[in-house]
């Protein structure tokens, strides 16, 4: 597997992880230090503001799943695939990430969205 999709999914799974150690090792792996994470709650730069992120998000939303609900399109460093956040079973957004990693695959940037693309 590339070393940009396994680093994609250490980034999901620190959204599902509940233990702080394991989210901050996740995101030790899969991210720059200086990573940039915007979407339309947050604008974040840095390990730290991630793992602190995550942490507030699970504080808003407990037990949610995090999961790619779509294949992973790269091009020139920029990856796109579309995610799903459930809860008891139920869909409560689904949304999409273009997401820019570096030569060595690891996460610099990620653009995430919310809801679909309306036509």
């Amino acid at each position: 597997m590339e070393t940009y999709l396994q680093n994609l999914d250490k980034m999901l799974a620190a959204w599902n992880a509940t233990e702080d150690a394991e989210i901050r090792r996740l995101t030790d792996e899969a991210m720059e230090h200086n990573v940039h994470f915007v979407d339309p709650n947050h604008n974040i730069i840095g390990k730290a503001a991630f793992i602190a992120m995550v942490h507030a998000v699970h504080k808003t939303i407990p037990d949610a799943v995090y999961t790619r609900a779509s294949r992973v399109d790269v091009q020139n460093n920029h990856c796109r695939y579309h995610w799903a956040i459930h809860k008891d079973g139920q869909l409560i957004m689904p949304g999409f990430d273009v997401t820019e990693v570096n030569d060595a695959g690891k996460i610099v940037k990620v653009i995430g969205f919310f809801g679909p693309l309306e036509t």
